[in-house]
């Protein structure tokens, strides 16, 4: 009797190839964790320099001022800065100056990622929801402030912190820290 030539994978076969795909598949996720979590903060931290960047580019541009502020609506300022920002211009030349009023128009609204942890201060430390820049595009009342921005988990040692800080000009340094 012949044998048809047409046959398929035996079971034994079929689980040394499932063994093996689940032994690369266990070396390879960490690795790709950590680079997925290392674009997640590039981009933020893109992010946010252009958002601040664009606050300052507007407010010089219209000569009353503009600026950042966190935001969870996309219509109005609030406190926590992990829910995103918004970037806004003023549209009235009475003041308050650097605060977002009804006559104002915001430019761009940003979600906040919700992997990352994202918080601003001044210089004493003190929490800080807005920054406002004059028509010279520097911060207003001379406030620096710095964003610290980190993955939600931030294996301990590595390079994953970043420090975004305003100065006195209104221009950004961005400083790599490492995690605690």
């Amino acid at each position: 009797m012949r044998r048809n030539g047409a046959g398929g994978f035996s079971l034994i076969e079929l689980l040394v190839t499932i063994a093996i795909v689940a032994i690369l598949l266990a070396v390879a996720f960490p690795s790709f964790e950590g680079s997925m979590r290392s674009n997640r903060l590039a981009t933020s931290t893109n992010e946010l320099l252009g958002s601040v960047a664009l606050a300052r580019s507007e407010a010089i541009r219209n000569t009353r001022g503009g600026g950042v502020c966190a935001s969870a609506d996309g219509q109005t300022c609030g406190n926590d800065w992990n829910a995103g920002w918004l970037v806004w211009t003023d549209g009235d030349a009475a003041p308050p100056y650097g605060t977002l009023t009804a006559a104002d128009t915001v430019v761009r609204v940003v979600n906040a990622h919700p992997r990352l942890v994202l918080a601003a201060v001044d210089g004493g430390g003190a929490a800080v929801s807005s920054i406002g820049f004059d028509y010279r595009g520097r911060p207003m009342n001379g406030a620096a402030a710095t964003f610290n921005l980190r993955p939600d988990t931030c294996p301990t040692g590595q390079e994953l912190v970043r420090n975004l800080a305003i100065n006195a000009s209104g221009q950004m340094v961005n400083n790599k820290g490492a995690c605690p």
